[in-house]
Formats: structure tokens, sequence, C-alpha cells
């Protein structure tokens, strides 16, 4: 019964013309056909989708590097110019501070000790470097070297050190007075100053040489507070000329200390 209606399937036409065994075995291949043809496109369109997220991952990570490597080479060019910077500035005061002879030198490192605020540089006996020469930035004073020095390093007594002092003036009115260390912010005080005298938030500090190790005119700081003390001297705060937080190069002052003014006593620095 199969076979006959097979054959007469085979035989018997549609209105269009076409076997209804023809017809009939088209339609079902044809959607057999559909379907293997869209889970092949499926598969092919996962398989694309695959291989371009890969891709789009892998160029990601390689752009990623490309931004790290240069982020690095940034931020190395950025140090390289403000070294510059600040080589350039060292030169400048050099040049200024002609004709003292001068010395540059790096800070090659810090004291572990936190009572004693010093710095070690890369210079020593063997370019002539000697006790109590004076220390200075391209912004003013870092302090003076201490003994012992060693044939090719020195350390240096930061001006903020609670025993360090310098012979000091204000720029404005020429008060002189002592500039020490201080444990406090700011971390310098101007002692023995008159309560007479004219110093006001604002004034510059400088050197005034009477120390003996420190040349005259070199920037200390900026009177920060200045107020009418209890006995004859001011309560007068100074804000540090230096950073003391980032110092890198400095010029050591290639002269010898030489004895204290001791004409008026309360200009003497020192402790």
């Amino acid at each position: 019964m199969v076979f006959h209606l097979i054959l007469i399937s085979a035989q018997v036409q549609s209105k269009a013309g076409v076997p209804v065994l023809e017809g009939i075995t088209f339609g079902v291949f044809s959607r057999l056909q559909g379907g293997a043809a869209s889970m092949i496109r499926s598969i092919g369109g996962a398989w694309s989708n695959y291989v371009g997220l890969r891709g789009a991952r892998l160029e990601n990570e390689s752009l990623k590097k490309q931004v790290e490597d240069l982020q690095v080479r940034l931020q190395e060019q950025r140090a390289v110019a403000a070294r510059s910077e600040r080589l350039q500035e060292l030169l400048a005061l050099k040049d200024k501070s002609a004709p003292l002879p001068m010395l540059a030198a790096e800070v090659i490192a810090g004291n572990p000790n936190a009572g004693l605020r010093t710095v070690t540089l890369n210079r020593g006996s063997a370019d002539g470097v000697q006790p109590d020469m004076a220390v200075i930035a391209s912004k003013g004073v870092v302090g003076r070297v201490i003994g012992p020095v060693a044939a090719h390093a020195a350390r240096v007594q930061l001006l903020i050190d609670p025993s360090a002092a310098i012979g000091a003036v204000s720029e404005r009115t020429r008060a002189g007075g002592m500039v020490a260390g201080h444990e406090g912010d700011p971390p310098l005080r101007m002692e023995l100053v008159s309560n007479l005298a004219d110093i006001v938030p604002g004034d510059a500090i400088v050197a005034s040489g009477i120390d003996g190790i420190y040349p005259r005119g070199f920037a200390i700081g900026t009177v920060e507070k200045s107020e009418r003390g209890p006995n004859l001297h001011r309560l007068i705060a100074v804000r540090p000329a230096v950073d003391f937080s980032s110092i890198e190069e400095v010029l050591i002052v290639m002269v010898p200390a030489r004895s204290a003014v001791t004409d008026d006593p309360s200009r003497e620095a020192g402790r």
C-alpha cells in the first residue's frame, strides 16, 4: 500500500504542474536545509564573535601596555625636566653668588634618627669639604657641614634641627637676631629680637653673616607670626624658604668658617 501511494504520488501532479511526491519531498527537505543553514549561521556567528572578542581583548591588552609604557616614560621625562630646572636654579645661584667658591653636591641619604635632622652628601674631604662649611639650595640656606667628614661623603645639619642656629636680620628693617630650629610648625623661630623691633608677618629673613658660617644675604625664610613677648624679646615664627622634605641638589660654600662676630652679644649666633 505504501508503495502504491508513493507510485500514485509520483504520477499525480499538483495544480502547479509539479508531482505531489516531489513537492512533499522538496518541502520536507527545504525545512531541514533551512534548519541546518540556521544552525550553521549561528555557529559561524558565535565563532566569529568569539574570534572578534579574542582579537579585541588582545588588542586592548596591547593598548593598555602601551599606555602604561607611555605613562612611565612621561614620569621619567617629568623627573628629568624637574632635575634640569633645579640644576639651572643652582647654576643661577652660583653665578649670582660669585666670587664665593661653591661645589655642587647631591643628597644621597637622610638620617634615620628623628632627633637629629641631617642629610648626607656625596662630597667629602677629598673634594675639599670641611666642617662648618655652609650648604645652600636655590631657595635659601640648608644648613652646615658637621664633622667628621669622610673622603667622599659629608653630613649636613639642617637648619630646622633643634640645635641649629644662624645669625639673621630682617631684610626690610635690618632688625637682627638669631634664627634657630624649633619642634613645631613652622620649624624655625627668630630669637633675641627686641619687643621694640619692627618685624611683621611677611617680612623676609636673611642671613646676617655674623655667625662666621653662613654668607650674608642668603634667604632663611619668611615671618609667619610676630608677637610681643612676655620678656624683652618678640615671639617670631619663621617659615623656611627651603622645602626640607625634598632636598636633592645643593651647593657647598667652599669657604672655611671664621670666628663669629661678638661685638653685640644679642646678635651672636650659635648654641
